[in-house]
């Protein structure tokens, strides 16, 4: 039944859903429904994430870092340019694996959140 919940987020790839399912393996069916919603909510989508890093090339770069968390990288993008272009090219290539190292994170404070309102 979830699964489908999980296909249905968008730009989802087959490594993240596969993560999801071993990480929200022993959840019941309430526990799954909350963490969906605080997963949903928190969760960025990987073509989110490329359309922020074209953005770099306009002169804005380093969004998607500020994006994903990234506070002191993205301060660092901004005051080089993308490091003169290269960090920003790299990070345009590597946006999906990007997105998927902060959705990680995002999958362990919702399961943390769920855990917790459980007492």
């Amino acid at each position: 039944m979830f699964d489908q919940n999980f296909m249905s987020l968008p730009g989802i790839s087959p490594e993240e859903y596969s993560y999801l399912q071993s990480a929200t393996q022993g959840l019941n069916e309430q526990q799954l429904r909350t963490f969906l919603m605080i997963y949903s909510s928190k969760r960025k989508n990987p073509s989110d994430i490329l359309l922020l890093c074209l953005i770099g090339f306009l002169g804005f770069a380093g969004i998607h870092r500020f994006v994903i968390g990234q506070i002191g990288m993205g301060i660092l993008y901004f005051l080089t340019g993308g490091l003169c272009m290269i960090g920003t090219i790299v990070d345009l290539i590597n946006h999906k694996q990007l997105a998927f190292e902060y959705n990680q994170k995002m999958v362990f404070e919702s399961m943390q959140m769920v855990k917790m309102s459980n007492f």
